[in-house]
Order: C-alpha cells, then structure tokens, then sequence
C-alpha cells in the first residue's frame, strides 16, 4: 500500500506570516492558500501532494541564531546569477557568497525575516534541462 508523503509542511516562524507567505510564493512559484494580512498561520503550495507545503506561523520572539535547517534554491531556468538579483529585489539579503571564478558554488541569503536559505546554480548550467 502506498502512502502519501509524511511531510505536509515544513513551517517557518514568522513576525508577519503573511508578508514572508508572499516573499516565498515569488521565491517558489508556490500559490498562496486562502489567507489574508493578519492571519496567524499561512500556508503555500505547489499544488503536487509529493511535496511538502511552506507553512509560516506567528510567533512573538525574533529569530536570535542560525537556522540548523535551510532551503536549497535551483532555479528551474536562468542562472543563480540572475535568481540571486531577482531575489534581492525582493527583499532578500546576501549572507556569503561562496561562488567561485570557475563558475560553481552557492550564494547564501537571508530572507526578509532573516532564515537563511542557498541559491544554487540552476538546473539549465548544471546541464539537467535544455535553455528555453
């Protein structure tokens, strides 16, 4: 018997719930679920039951360590280059740039709340999809 992924969420803390919903919704693609300003819980998602939704939650304390987890970013298309300036007109924050003059490695950001997550080459400089 096959069983649907047990991981439904992976849930962020946030000051504004709403407001990171929406950074991460431009950051992923993923589509805001029934919310509005103000809500305490919001969830996003991509739409496939494989993967996990992002779930952001109120909560009154601020954010004082490093996150001991973090999101891996590919852009689908593109280049991390260009997903790493998308990203900071957004709001995000560069952290460490681990990029190297033969064009691999990661940049590490923040987002507007201050998790950290990477930006990795895309999947079209890895070689795994054609450019469009």
């Amino acid at each position: 018997m096959s069983y649907p992924n047990p991981v439904r969420n992976i849930t962020f803390d946030a000051h504004d719930p709403y407001a990171l919903a929406r950074f991460w919704s431009a950051v992923t693609g993923y589509a805001l679920e029934d919310s509005e300003p103000g809500d305490d819980e919001v969830v996003i998602s991509s739409g496939r039951a494989a993967a996990p939704g992002l779930l952001f939650q109120r909560v009154p304390e601020a954010k004082t360590g490093k996150n001991r987890l973090h999101l891996d970013i590919q852009p689908p298309s593109g280049t991390r280059d260009a997903e790493v300036e998308r990203l900071l007109s957004l709001g995000a924050r560069v952290i460490d740039d681990r990029r190297t003059e033969d064009g691999l490695g990661w940049v590490v950001m923040t987002d507007p709340e201050g998790n950290e997550f990477c930006v990795e080459r895309s999947a079209v400089e890895r070689g795994l999809v054609e450019p469009m």
